[in-house]
């Protein structure tokens, strides 16, 4: 028998045993702890020993903590595990306080049992899926998967499952009605609709994707009326997710399937908060000297606030320290009326090399971008975010984003972003820097902050491209 088929025929016994392994992990840490903390054992411990075997047998089961994890996000199955565990750890605190049993436990080693207990469950299935993870991109225990519907959305459901070996689907084939070659997007054809309930009968199927339009509801009820009984586990994806190309989000209002296209990260709004207090205190001798230095300069404000767009097309006034002369935008006027070609090169990327307007510690301060800190503030505002597009006006908006203005306008703009980690100011062509917004957009992880933040550290020390 091919180690392929020992997967597929004792999924469910490795599944009992992984179950079975839980219970006993529960049970193991408790006695560790007790050890760990010098506590007589007493009978009242081997009570709660059975006790929470067996509520952790029952618990764990029932929250679904064995299904199938492949295609779910980690961090979804730890919530899962923090749940069942805290109806078991509410179960026991109850029976404490109904049976008046408190005070024959050691609060401290119960303590250290219910924190440790949910990260080492969690330590156990992460191991395990890593295991089986290794395993499927090897190309063993794969499941059999055909997708309904060879269009755009089927186009997309292969695509996803190719870049994700390690979910160890095999794709057999489109089913679809519209007149197709044999072979589409790299995918045999294996027949109509129609002919989907013949085939699960006699192939071992194990997932049904149903990438239709919405508008299919006709061949959708089909699918879902003949091929429910014959082994497949079966799911829609629904058109709208299309529109992911457009930076939204699936929410729900109640019972209401939404698209949210204004989405907002909570992990990306946290790291933000998190990361601009750190680089506020951190830098903040560094911040009150150059306040100083500016202010000494030319007795002139510290300050200089330019409206910009924020998500949604609200505006805001972006800070920096102020790098330029008092009246610098009466200087700017004069110069593009007096000089043809930095009129050209303003219209061409919204700032001049040689800026006659700039302070001398305002070259420094651009060169490093220390000008940009307090940005950090409108950051803690909720008005930008330290990662994102670059931060705009309208006219460019307007006359350069066109039709990604609705895209660039979806998300917060940045203290940084792909465009200073890469050309920065040097960036020749404005489409250039249109791309690179759209493509942060579109891109965006909380890795893909981290990257770009060290990235721009690099940019920082060596000046490169700054001015």
């Amino acid at each position: 028998m091919s180690l392929k088929m020992s997967f597929r025929e004792k999924s469910s016994f490795l599944v009992k045993i992984l179950h079975a392994w839980d219970c006993i992990t529960v049970v193991l840490l408790l006695f560790l702890m007790v050890w760990a903390y010098a506590v007589p054992w007493s009978t009242y411990y081997s009570y709660l020993v059975t006790a929470s075997f067996a509520l952790c047998f029952a618990t764990f089961y029932s929250f679904q903590l064995y299904r199938p994890w492949r295609s779910n996000g980690i961090y979804r199955e730890f919530l899962v595990i923090l749940k069942a565990w805290g109806v078991v750890v509410g179960a026991i605190l109850s029976a404490f306080f109904v049976f008046k049993v408190s005070d024959y436990y050691s609060r401290v080693s119960v303590l250290a049992w219910f924190v440790a207990t949910p990260l080492v469950v969690f330590a156990t299935h992460l191991s395990t899926r890593y295991f089986l993870r290794s395993l499927r991109s090897k190309g063993e225990d794969l499941k059999n998967a055909v997708i309904v519907g060879a269009g755009d959305l089927g186009r997309e459901v292969v695509q996803c499952i190719e870049k994700t070996p390690w979910l160890g689907i095999h794709i057999l084939g489109f089913f679809d009605d519209r007149e197709q070659g044999p072979i589409m997007h790299g995918i045999p054809v294996l027949g109509k609709i129609d002919e989907l309930p013949v085939y699960l009968k006699k192939n071992q199927v194990d997932f049904v994707y149903l990438a239709l339009p919405m508008r299919a509801e006709g061949k959708i009820m089909f699918i879902l009326d003949h091929c429910r009984t014959l082994g497949a586990e079966i799911y829609l994806v629904p058109d709208l997710y299309l529109f992911r190309f457009l930076n939204a989000e699936i929410q729900t209002l109640g019972d209401i399937l939404l698209v949210n296209f204004n989405p907002s990260s909570r992990a990306k709004r946290i790291f933000d908060v998190v990361f601009s207090l750190l680089v506020l205190l951190t830098t903040l001798p560094i911040t009150l000297f150059i306040a100083l230095i500016i202010k000494v300069e030319d007795r002139g404000p510290i300050f200089y606030g330019h409206a910009r767009i924020m998500n949604a097309g609200k505006t805001f006034r972006c800070l920096k320290f102020r790098t330029m002369h008092v009246n610098a935008d009466k200087k700017l006027a004069e110069i593009l009326n007096s000089d043809p070609e930095a009129k050209a090169e303003w219209q061409k990327s919204f700032k001049l090399k040689n800026d006659p307007r700039i302070t001398r510690i305002g070259k420094f301060l651009r060169k490093t971008s220390l000008d940009e800190l307090p940005q950090f503030i409108n950051v803690l505002k909720g008005e930008m975010s330290v990662v994102g597009a670059r931060p705009i006006v309208y006219t460019e908006l307007s006359d350069y984003y066109r039709e990604c203005s609705g895209l660039y306008c979806s998300m917060k703009p940045g203290i940084t972003g792909p465009w200073q980690v890469g050309k920065r100011s040097d960036t020749e062509d404005y489409e250039e820097r249109v791309r690179l917004d759209t493509w942060y957009v579109l891109n965006y992880s909380l890795w893909l902050d981290v990257k770009i933040i060290a990235k721009t550290v690099s940019c920082m020390i060596s000046g490169k491209g700054a001015y």
